[in-house]
């Protein structure tokens, strides 16, 4: 059954559903109305001839300057072509159409004043299988993305170049084989496609959709690697963390316990009074990182159901109001801040890879997780990997929600510089993926030297580690376990694994 869009409800996982999966979506009959009556509104205030901003006046620096009849008809056409004005690589297409999905559901809320056929085909686009080719980079997060969501508003007049069925063409030559009309653009159509924060949106969605899923397997890799160490397991008892309230803590806590259970751990094998902070603390730290990403999931479903757009037209009220609905900042603090997060669980994974390697603090593990030590190094090169990672991770976890650069002869002089921070932090996960890869197989080594019973799930995810990597008993070039244990996590292989052994692991 096809998504209904009405312009609130809309979720991360509908994002994903649409933008990855390619679930099929309509347009809510109460939202075509609402989309009718403030276009109906709007042209009635057009032929009362007033000034309304982007729709008969120029925009930015160019605000006073009060367009023709004539030029009102030709203006959308050269705004969205001024401002399609990027630079680089094409997003992958998901990102596309998740943006694509998010301005639809903009237009659904009925403040927009576009004709209804502009977000009409944008959803056959979607339904279709018609997706703009949009360069990565351009959008200062200013007036939203304008740079991006132009490329793909030139689909409206039936240019640019789309991807349609694996194949790369010119847009009119796509929608024709797709049977979609080209609506072309009239007075304020082109503005209401642009105008808004929905390409670092649709990053922001698919960016927490991947981290609710990344954080379970720094848990399942946590709980390996405590087992791995022979870890007091007291610290993962949740009434602990419950005494201090963090719901994240209160999580991460559970779903480490609930790898561990049946581990002889518990009761059967001694071990320290105290561990070190990169073991004990993992519940605090994780659950950090959920309690930061439950806020982004809310921030950025907020901005999926809001009205982003300027001028904002109240058919209602008879009113048209104009503001900065478009500013990316509310989406940029939010995901530097997870950016911020998942380095920091790196570096905690790390830690505990470092005391996997390390005979000094491994509590009994041959030297670098070879027993040939010596004439074999072992996993040591694996600690050199991980290690460049994370220093590229923290370098790109500098926030960009700070590094405003005025523009638009300082019209534009605060601008959020979102983009920068939704494409750093594709970075930062793809690192940490490559991290955690690295924690499994390390662990899974240590885990073969141990002779006592670890948990149910610390066993499954053991299992489906070794279902990619063999155990190292003698050296051999590391890139290809590396590489396929990376894969591995991409995929959630070992996350799977785990769920379908013990049950479900917590997300909130």
């Amino acid at each position: 059954m096809a998504i209904k869009i009405s312009g609130k409800g809309l979720t991360v996982e509908d994002v994903y559903k649409v933008a990855v999966e390619g679930e099929k979506i309509e347009l809510h009959p109460d939202a075509l109305e609402r989309i009718k009556k403030c276009r109906a509104f709007l042209e009635r205030r057009i032929e009362a001839k007033e000034i309304m901003y982007g729709v008969n006046t120029g925009i930015g620096e160019l605000v006073n300057v009060v367009l023709t009849e004539e030029q009102i008809k030709e203006f959308q056409k050269y705004l969205v072509y001024n401002h399609a004005a990027g630079i680089g690589e094409p997003f992958p297409i998901e990102i596309v159409r998740g943006a694509m999905l998010a301005r639809i559901n903009v237009h659904a809320n009925g403040f927009s004043g576009c004709r209804p056929q502009i977000t009409q085909t944008y959803i056959d686009m979607l339904n279709k299988g018609v997706t703009p080719v949009v360069c990565m980079k351009g959008s200062v997060g200013a007036c939203g993305d304008l740079s991006p969501m132009s490329q793909i508003a030139l689909s409206l007049m039936g240019e640019g170049e789309s991807f349609y069925n694996g194949e790369r063409m010119p847009t009119d030559k796509a929608l024709g084989k797709a049977g979609i009309p080209i609506p072309g653009l009239q007075a304020r159509d082109g503005l209401a496609a642009i105008n808004g924060s929905n390409v670092m949106n649709a990053m922001g969605c698919l960016q927490v959709y991947e981290v609710e899923q990344l954080l379970k397997e720094f848990e399942i890799a946590a709980a390996m690697s405590l087992e791995a160490l022979m870890a007091n397991l007291k610290p993962y008892d949740t009434r602990l963390h419950q005494l201090r309230g963090f719901r994240g803590a209160i999580t991460s806590a559970s779903n480490i316990k609930k790898m561990i259970e049946g581990s002889d751990l518990i009761d059967k094998v001694k071990v320290k009074v105290q561990d070190a902070y990169s073991m004990r603390s993992t519940p605090q730290v994780i659950g950090a990182a959920r309690d930061q990403l439950r806020w982004t999931k809310e921030q950025v479903e907020i901005e999926l159901n809001g009205v982003g757009d300027n001028p904002i037209f109240l058919p209602d009220e008879e009113v048209v109001l104009t503001g900065a609905n478009f500013q990316g900042s509310p989406m940029s603090v939010p995901l530097d801040m997870l950016g911020g997060v998942i380095t920091m669980v790196s570096v905690l994974s790390e830690r505990r890879l470092n005391r996997l390697l390390n005979p000094a603090l491994s509590v009994g593990l041959p030297a670098f997780l070879t027993k040939g030590a010596g004439m074999f190094s072992g996993h040591m090169l694996s600690q050199y990997t991980a290690d460049m990672l994370i220093v590229e991770q923290r370098i790109l976890s500098m926030p960009a929600s700070i590094q405003s650069i005025p523009a638009a002869a300082d019209q534009e002089d605060f601008v959020s510089m979102g983009m920068n921070t939704a494409l750093k932090n594709r970075q930062i996960i793809e690192n940490a993926w490559g991290v955690l890869g690295i924690e499994f197989i390390a662990a899974a080594q240590a885990i073969d030297f141990r002779e006592f019973n670890v948990g149910k799930g610390t066993k499954a995810a053991h299992t489906a580690v070794r279902k990619v990597v063999e155990h190292l008993d003698i050296d051999r070039p590391l890139f290809k376990d590396h590489n396929n244990m990376m894969a591995c996590v991409k995929r959630h292989d070992i996350l799977k694994a785990v769920e379908s052994a013990i049950g479900e692991l917590t997300t909130y």
